[in-house]
């Protein structure tokens, strides 16, 4: 191989790493907006999350309501290791009966759980699958799972699971 030939061979190597190199910078700029947007439906999510919570515990029924998908396929889950308890209720009729006559039964606030800071989702469209702990004073460790759906550009609860594991034993 004469130099010549080694010198073309080399300045295509390069020429070819530098234009890969650009488009590469060009794809990193093209995920920045949505870093961004990612984050901002995350933050979304976390301020009804925790809404959510605040109405819950502060019998805010509508406020409560307001969070929830209205349809057929919604569900709500507890399972409660620490009294071996377990509830599930179907459609947002039934969840929607539920949570307004317990809150009619027990109208008095209850003590507000540490709110929720980190989460973890994984957004699919108009749709996101959300993950966290909570510290709840009267009940514990819990872990939830919420299917959060976009309705008029407003997240809402479509599914909620609820594991409460309890107070750690401290022996």
């Amino acid at each position: 191989m004469n130099y010549s030939t080694l010198l073309l061979i080399l300045a295509s190597i390069l020429i070819f790493q530098v234009g890969c190199g650009e488009d590469t910078f060009e794809e990193a700029e093209g995920i920045k907006p949505q870093i961004e947007k990612f984050e901002e439906e995350k933050a979304a999510i976390l301020q009804v999350l925790n809404d959510e919570t605040k109405a819950a515990f502060n019998r805010d029924y509508q406020g409560w309501k307001d969070k929830w998908v209205h349809e057929k396929y919604v569900t709500k889950t507890y399972m409660n290791f620490a009294d071996s308890t377990m509830t599930e209720t179907l459609g947002w009729n039934e969840i929607d009966e539920f949570v307004r006559t317990y809150i009619e039964e027990h109208p008095e606030p209850a003590p507000l759980p540490t709110l929720v800071d980190a989460i973890d989702v994984r957004l699919y469209g108009n749709g996101a699958w959300v993950s966290y702990e909570q510290n709840d004073s009267e009940r514990g460790l819990k872990r939830e799972t919420r299917l959060m759906e976009k309705e008029n550009g407003q997240w809402k609860i479509a599914g909620m699971q609820t594991i409460i594991y309890g107070f750690k034993n401290e022996e």
